[in-house]
């Protein structure tokens, strides 16, 4: 829908595209609002979709145990089922955020694009990821030659030799996702303890990956593809050389919001300071999910759910002065659709 000076203008334009974002695609489209997403990863779902797709979530309501990548695809059904002509927008990121004197919001993106909307609803999660990579040439040499820095299809690992590196969480799981289907699974790390979950820990005591504290990676050889790895146990020096068919690097991520803190938002920290409304210290402008704060915040999916349904509605009334701002039941609203 055009205004009347010729853009394009969106009712709510969503900054991100995880669980967070989806299920406000949906609210929005319950609430008839012309919607646009905007997210920088090439697919929609966020670090469920990217980073941990087979992973198992067990705190999302309704669900006692949902695997990642199917939590996102229920999500996506659910979005695109209330909010059909919602606009997608992958692979870009908003790099700028600026009010036209008529007072929409021009969102600026790393491709050079436009885009024009009433209300902005921030659902960025922790910002922008990239890999905390080793100090080690060989890894960078072979990155996407064998050396990954997650898990995205399990599959791809059937009967390969696989070292995993790291002493969290993700390489944990790492490791106990692939073992049923690797032919050998080697976990290091450099340190005796894991900073993993007691349940998964137990799990991995009981299972044939290979554990080894106290050892790092010295070097990786190779031809067009990561063929050996040389570990060495960094209290006494002593190396010993793996066959291997890939290496994942479970090291974790850093997350960085990136352009958002010159946006002139009030922050705490990396988060956008939000009030009881999910409004931001800008009018028109919400945030909902891991990237808002508010005095007892805590980030999970769950409470990200329930932050954007209250930023959606709000906005409804800030769009539409005389709408009201709860939204009805949604049986009701599915019956006049």
């Amino acid at each position: 829908m055009a205004s009347g000076n010729g853009i394009d203008l969106f009712d709510m334009t969503f900054i991100g595209g995880g669980p967070t974002g989806l299920f406000g695609i949906f609210y929005a489209g319950m609430r008839q609002a012309r919607t646009k997403v905007i997210e920088s990863l090439p697919q929609l779902g966020g670090q469920l979709a990217a980073l941990y797709p087979e992973k198992e979530i067990f705190d999302v309501a309704g669900f006692p145990r949902v695997l990642a990548k199917d939590l996102v695809a229920r999500l996506k059904e659910q979005a695109f089922s209330a909010n059909p002509d919602c606009a997608v927008h992958l692979g870009e990121r908003v790099v700028g955020l600026s009010r036209s004197e008529e007072g929409y919001w021009i969102l600026e993106t790393d491709k050079g694009n436009r885009h024009y909307s009433r209300a902005v609803i921030i659902t960025a999660g922790i910002g922008a990821f990239e890999p905390n990579r080793l100090p080690n040439e060989d890894a960078r040499r072979f990155e996407g030659k064998g050396v990954t820095y997650n898990v995205a299809s399990p599959q791809e690992y059937a009967g390969k030799n696989v070292l995993v590196i790291g002493g969290g969480d993700s390489a944990v799981d790492y490791a106990l996702m692939l073992e049923p289907i690797a032919r050998s699974v080697t976990l290091i790390h450099r340190r005796e303890g894991f900073r993993a979950h007691d349940a998964s820990l137990k799990k991995l005591a009981e299972s044939r990956v290979t554990v080894k504290t106290h050892y790092e990676l010295r070097s990786l050889a190779g031809d067009d593809w990561v063929r050996e790895a040389t570990i060495f146990d960094n209290r006494t020096g002593e190396e010993m050389t793996l066959p291997v068919d890939a290496v994942v690097i479970g090291t974790g991520f850093k997350a960085s919001i990136g352009p958002i803190k010159d946006w002139g938002l009030e922050l705490q920290g990396n988060q956008i300071v939000v009030n009881t409304k999910m409004e931001t210290s800008l009018p028109g402008v919400y945030a909902a999910g891991d990237i808002c704060w508010y005095p007892g915040k805590v980030r999970l999916i769950a409470t990200g759910f329930g932050e954007v349904a209250t930023a959606v509605n709000n906005a409804k009334a800030y769009i539409h002065p005389g709408s009201a701002v709860f939204p009805g039941h949604s049986s009701d609203q599915a019956g006049k659709r």
